[in-house]
Protein backbone atom coordinates (compact mmCIF):
# COMPACT_ATOMS: atom_id res chain seq x y z
CA UNK A 1 0.00 0.00 0.00
CA UNK A 2 0.90 3.42 -0.80
CA UNK A 3 0.61 6.44 1.12
CA UNK A 4 -1.82 9.39 -0.82
CA UNK A 5 -2.50 12.75 -0.57
CA UNK A 6 -5.86 14.53 -1.65
CA UNK A 7 -6.47 17.99 -1.59
CA UNK A 8 -10.02 18.86 -3.11
CA UNK A 9 -10.05 22.36 -4.40
CA UNK A 10 -13.61 24.66 -3.16
CA UNK A 11 -14.01 22.78 -0.11
CA UNK A 12 -14.94 24.69 3.19
CA UNK A 13 -14.07 27.96 4.43
CA UNK A 14 -17.99 28.73 3.89
CA UNK A 15 -17.83 27.66 0.06
CA UNK A 16 -18.93 24.45 0.21
CA UNK A 17 -19.70 22.89 3.73
CA UNK A 18 -18.67 18.83 3.25
CA UNK A 19 -18.43 16.86 6.91
CA UNK A 20 -15.25 15.40 6.75
CA UNK A 21 -16.70 12.46 8.68
CA UNK A 22 -19.17 12.02 5.87
CA UNK A 23 -15.99 11.76 3.15
CA UNK A 24 -13.99 9.97 4.97
CA UNK A 25 -16.98 7.45 4.97
CA UNK A 26 -17.54 7.61 1.42
CA UNK A 27 -14.01 7.33 0.33
CA UNK A 28 -13.90 4.10 2.53
CA UNK A 29 -16.50 2.51 0.92
CA UNK A 30 -14.96 3.62 -2.39
CA UNK A 31 -12.11 1.06 -1.32
CA UNK A 32 -9.45 3.48 0.05
CA UNK A 33 -7.67 2.75 3.23
CA UNK A 34 -6.77 4.35 6.92
CA UNK A 35 -8.51 7.47 5.73
CA UNK A 36 -8.07 10.20 7.31
CA UNK A 37 -8.81 14.51 7.25
CA UNK A 38 -7.48 17.25 8.37
CA UNK A 39 -9.71 20.45 9.14
CA UNK A 40 -12.84 20.65 7.12
CA UNK A 41 -11.30 21.82 3.95
CA UNK A 42 -10.74 18.87 2.05
CA UNK A 43 -7.34 17.31 3.09
CA UNK A 44 -6.95 13.83 2.56
CA UNK A 45 -4.47 11.44 3.91
CA UNK A 46 -4.97 7.81 2.46
CA UNK A 47 -3.86 4.31 1.71
CA UNK A 48 -4.27 2.02 -1.85
CA UNK A 49 -2.51 0.08 -3.98
CA UNK A 50 -1.71 -0.55 -7.06
CA UNK A 51 -3.00 2.69 -8.71
CA UNK A 52 -2.25 6.11 -10.10
CA UNK A 53 -2.76 9.96 -9.23
CA UNK A 54 -5.05 10.12 -11.95
CA UNK A 55 -6.96 7.29 -11.24
CA UNK A 56 -7.36 8.35 -8.21
CA UNK A 57 -7.95 12.13 -8.21
CA UNK A 58 -10.75 10.78 -11.08
CA UNK A 59 -12.38 8.11 -8.56
CA UNK A 60 -12.84 10.47 -6.02
CA UNK A 61 -14.07 13.48 -7.88
CA UNK A 62 -17.08 11.16 -9.05
CA UNK A 63 -17.41 9.95 -5.32
CA UNK A 64 -18.35 13.45 -4.36
CA UNK A 65 -20.21 14.04 -7.16
CA UNK A 66 -22.26 10.64 -6.26
CA UNK A 67 -22.38 11.19 -3.24
CA UNK A 68 -22.33 15.28 -2.14
CA UNK A 69 -23.70 16.75 -5.56
CA UNK A 70 -21.12 18.70 -6.34
CA UNK A 71 -18.12 18.92 -8.15
CA UNK A 72 -14.73 19.68 -6.98
CA UNK A 73 -11.52 19.23 -8.79
CA UNK A 74 -9.47 16.40 -6.75
CA UNK A 75 -5.56 17.07 -6.44
CA UNK A 76 -3.43 13.55 -5.59
CA UNK A 77 -0.16 13.79 -4.62
CA UNK A 78 2.00 10.96 -2.78
CA UNK A 79 3.43 12.27 0.30
CA UNK A 80 7.13 11.97 -1.05
CA UNK A 81 6.07 14.50 -3.97
CA UNK A 82 4.20 16.64 -1.25
CA UNK A 83 7.99 16.44 1.26
CA UNK A 84 9.81 17.23 -2.51
CA UNK A 85 8.05 20.71 -2.92
CA UNK A 86 7.72 21.79 0.80
CA UNK A 87 11.82 21.23 0.60
CA UNK A 88 11.64 23.37 -2.25
CA UNK A 89 10.19 26.40 -0.75
CA UNK A 90 12.37 29.53 -1.59
CA UNK A 91 10.29 31.61 0.99
CA UNK A 92 12.04 30.39 4.56
CA UNK A 93 10.05 33.03 6.47
CA UNK A 94 6.77 30.76 6.29
CA UNK A 95 8.15 28.36 9.29
CA UNK A 96 8.06 31.59 11.76
CA UNK A 97 4.49 32.87 9.68
CA UNK A 98 2.79 30.03 7.94
CA UNK A 99 -0.40 31.77 7.05
CA UNK A 100 2.04 34.27 4.70
CA UNK A 101 2.66 31.01 2.16
CA UNK A 102 0.34 29.10 0.27
CA UNK A 103 1.45 26.74 -2.01
CA UNK A 104 -0.80 26.29 -5.60
CA UNK A 105 -0.71 22.76 -6.92
CA UNK A 106 -1.52 21.79 -10.29
CA UNK A 107 -1.68 18.37 -12.01
CA UNK A 108 1.09 19.39 -14.35
CA UNK A 109 3.13 22.37 -14.88
CA UNK A 110 1.52 25.19 -16.65
CA UNK A 111 2.32 25.42 -20.56
CA UNK A 112 1.86 28.80 -20.85
CA UNK A 113 1.86 30.93 -17.80
CA UNK A 114 1.45 34.32 -17.76
CA UNK A 115 4.20 35.39 -15.64
CA UNK A 116 3.91 39.17 -17.05
CA UNK A 117 0.21 39.30 -15.80
CA UNK A 118 1.27 38.30 -12.79
CA UNK A 119 3.72 40.24 -11.69
CA UNK A 120 1.09 43.82 -12.75
CA UNK A 121 -1.19 42.04 -10.15
CA UNK A 122 1.00 41.12 -7.57
CA UNK A 123 1.44 44.03 -4.27
CA UNK A 124 4.37 45.00 -3.92
CA UNK A 125 4.93 43.02 -0.75
CA UNK A 126 3.99 40.08 -2.63
CA UNK A 127 6.70 37.30 -4.05
CA UNK A 128 5.84 34.42 -6.22
CA UNK A 129 7.88 31.18 -7.60
CA UNK A 130 6.82 29.19 -9.73
CA UNK A 131 8.63 25.75 -10.12
CA UNK A 132 6.91 22.83 -12.15
CA UNK A 133 3.67 21.80 -10.88
CA UNK A 134 4.11 24.21 -7.56
CA UNK A 135 3.36 27.62 -7.48
CA UNK A 136 5.08 29.58 -3.91
CA UNK A 137 2.94 32.45 -3.30
CA UNK A 138 4.21 34.59 -0.46
CA UNK A 139 1.40 37.19 0.98
CA UNK A 140 2.72 38.73 4.14
CA UNK A 141 -0.17 41.01 4.14
CA UNK A 142 -2.78 38.61 3.42
CA UNK A 143 -4.19 35.79 1.49
CA UNK A 144 -7.40 36.94 1.28
CA UNK A 145 -7.06 40.54 0.31
CA UNK A 146 -4.36 39.37 -2.82
CA UNK A 147 -5.93 40.51 -6.23
CA UNK A 148 -3.20 37.88 -7.70
CA UNK A 149 -4.34 35.27 -5.60
CA UNK A 150 -7.63 35.61 -6.99
CA UNK A 151 -6.86 35.43 -10.45
CA UNK A 152 -4.17 32.58 -10.16
CA UNK A 153 -5.61 29.94 -12.44
CA UNK A 154 -6.47 31.98 -15.17
CA UNK A 155 -3.45 33.54 -15.31
CA UNK A 156 -1.33 30.28 -14.56
CA UNK A 157 -3.99 28.85 -17.77
CA UNK A 158 -4.28 25.64 -15.50
CA UNK A 159 -6.72 24.54 -12.43
CA UNK A 160 -4.93 24.50 -9.03
CA UNK A 161 -6.03 23.98 -5.73
CA UNK A 162 -3.58 26.67 -2.62
CA UNK A 163 -2.66 25.24 0.86
CA UNK A 164 -1.09 27.49 3.00
CA UNK A 165 2.47 26.40 4.96
CA UNK A 166 0.70 25.26 7.76
CA UNK A 167 -1.57 23.04 6.44
CA UNK A 168 1.12 21.69 4.12
CA UNK A 169 3.17 20.52 7.32
CA UNK A 170 0.10 19.41 9.20
CA UNK A 171 -1.10 16.91 6.09
CA UNK A 172 2.56 15.62 5.41
CA UNK A 173 2.88 14.87 9.17
CA UNK A 174 -0.24 13.12 9.12
CA UNK A 175 0.74 11.45 5.59
CA UNK A 176 4.24 10.27 7.62
CA UNK A 177 2.49 9.28 10.61
CA UNK A 178 3.77 11.92 12.84
CA UNK A 179 0.40 13.09 13.80
CA UNK A 180 -3.03 11.73 13.73
CA UNK A 181 -5.83 13.40 11.66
Amino acid sequence: MSTWIALLRGVGGGIRPLPMKDLTAALTKLGLADVRTYIQSGNVVFEATRTTATRLSKQIGECIVENFRFESWVMVLTAKELRQAMAANPYPKADAEPQTLHLFFMAKAPPSPDIAGMNKLKAPSESFTLKDNVLYFYAPKGFGISKLAARIDRLLGIETTARNWRTCTKVLAIAEGKTSG
